[in-house]
């Protein structure tokens, strides 16, 4: 098997070769599944990513409308990194929220009202690509990993990916964080009592 570095090349790849209209698709049917999947009636802070457009990443954006819509009780956080302490900070995402793109292209909020970790009830989370143990290969840089640290040990984590799992990613370390459960287009995973 390829290690994260060349799995972290393909996947980017794949993802910027699919058309505008196909990740539309194809986001919009893992956003059906994970509604139907988890019950949300009792969260109430949801964490989930925004989309990166230069990535090609899951338009998430189709789960935060139905949230506010189906959920309007939830809340509902967003990532912001720290870049001197190398953390993800939690902030406040409305349907009323400013945007600013930070020097990274990335989409956050223009306010500083942030939640504490331990409070998150579910987190969805990025990633390329990801196997039936509910390891990951995101970008690299470790943010994520170090933010499910902090995450209650109730909390499912939940990956969304375009494509199906990988049978392993081999060079895993202790700071990689597994993944509960990894949503598709086509299947919800149960990766947390996989064998190691």
């Amino acid at each position: 098997m390829p290690e994260k570095s060349e799995l972290r090349k393909i996947y980017l790849e794949k993802r910027k070769s699919l058309a505008p209209k196909e990740r539309t698709r194809l986001s919009r049917r893992i956003a059906d599944r994970f509604f139907q999947k988890f019950d949300l009636s009792a969260v109430g802070f949801l964490h989930c990513f925004l989309p990166i457009e230069r990535f090609g990443e899951i338009d998430t954006r189709l789960v935060f409308e139905r949230l506010w819509r189906e959920f309007p009780r939830l809340e509902t956080l967003v990532p912001r990194v720290d870049y001197a302490s190398g953390e993800i900070e939690n902030l406040r995402f409305t349907k009323e929220t400013v945007l600013t793109q930070s020097r990274w292209q990335i989409h956050e909020p223009a306010h500083d009202e942030t939640i504490e970790t331990a409070r998150i009830d579910l987190i969805l989370v990025p990633l390329l690509c990801f196997d039936r143990r509910g390891f990951r290969v995101g970008y690299g840089k470790g943010f994520y990993d170090r933010l499910l640290k902090k995450c209650r040990a109730d909390c499912p984590k939940i990956g969304l990916s375009f494509f199906p799992p990988i049978a392993e990613i081999e060079d895993t370390h202790q700071a990689d964080v597994r993944l509960d459960f990894c949503v598709t287009p086509e299947e919800v995973f149960e990766t947390r009592n996989a064998e190691c």
